[in-house]
């Protein structure tokens, strides 16, 4: 076998998901490099697989990559992991693929299990379009300013999230994006898998009714409506929207989205009509 990196799609969680190819490969490899051999030792077990691992993360890809590039250039085929789903999507493996790229390593996918795809097919929200996000930022107001941007997209929108802030997250999704329809797919294929459907709100009250939350969380957001014409005028609009208890910036968002114009559009608009 040539020398090839191997990028290797491993179960999100049930292990019958593995593909035979995957199998196959991970056993005619030199080295496995995972991104925490204790997770992929859970499924090189189940399969019988001896081939050696090697760890390769976030904190260590620096220095593992010469390491690795180098045994492919003296003809050792290696393995790529994450711990579950596709490498790199929302994972590490970034700069040893562009590496193997620059030294003339063959690169290869082979394709598995992806917790934003199984979700999107599952979710019940168009297909024809989406946009992948990976994870929200966590601080407050990185993530809204991101939200904001996406607020115009004509697809579905995909997220991943950390169990113990997802009802963070809710909130920040329908300050957004207000009623918009939100799916939130829970332990993808395992046991406990889930899908609750609802507005961002009802979705975030189910999980604050329950103890804890737990589990890789999925979150997806249905696309944007084409504007709506509304003869209103823009100031009776937002003022509509503030008597009934929005704040005054959220309102203009609302409003903007609602017209199809941008946020400074109609903040300036407003300011001109002030004066």
């Amino acid at each position: 076998m040539a020398a090839t990196l191997f990028l290797i799609g491993t179960p999100i969680g049930n292990l019958e998901d593995v593909t035979y190819r995957a199998v196959r490969l991970l056993r005619e490899a030199a080295v496995i490099a995972c991104e925490d051999t204790r997770e992929t030792r859970k499924l090189l077990d189940h399969f019988d697989i001896r081939t050696p691992t090697i760890s390769y993360h976030e904190h260590n890809e620096a220095e593992r990559t010469p390491e690795l590039i180098e045994r492919l250039l003296a003809g050792e085929s290696v393995a790529l992991v994450s711990d579950a789903g596709m490498p790199l999507v929302s994972d590490p493996g970034y700069r040893l693929v562009r590496a193997a790229i620059e030294a003339g390593v063959a690169v290869q996918p082979v394709p598995g299990p992806s917790a934003s795809l199984a979700a999107l097919a599952a979710s019940g929200l168009p297909t024809d379009a989406f946009h992948f996000a990976g994870f929200l930022p966590p601080k407050p107001g990185q993530r809204a300013r991101l939200l904001e941007s996406l607020a115009g997209e004509h697809a579905t929108l995909i997220f991943y999230e950390a169990p113990h802030r997802v009802l963070e997250a809710l909130d920040a999704i329908e300050a957004a994006f207000g009623p918009r329809p939100v799916v939130v797919a829970r332990e993808i294929t395992k046991i406990h898998e889930e899908f609750l459907r609802g507005t961002a709100a009802e979705i975030r009250a189910q999980l604050a009714a329950r103890d804890a939350v737990r589990g890789e969380i999925t979150i997806l957001v249905g696309k944007a409506a084409g504007p709506v014409h509304d003869d209103t005028p823009l100031e009776d609009a937002v003022e509509a929207l503030v008597n009934g208890g929005v704040p005054r910036m959220d309102a203009i968002k609302q409003v903007a989205r609602s017209r199809g114009l941008g946020k400074r559009e109609v903040y300036d608009h407003l300011l001109k009509e002030k004066k």
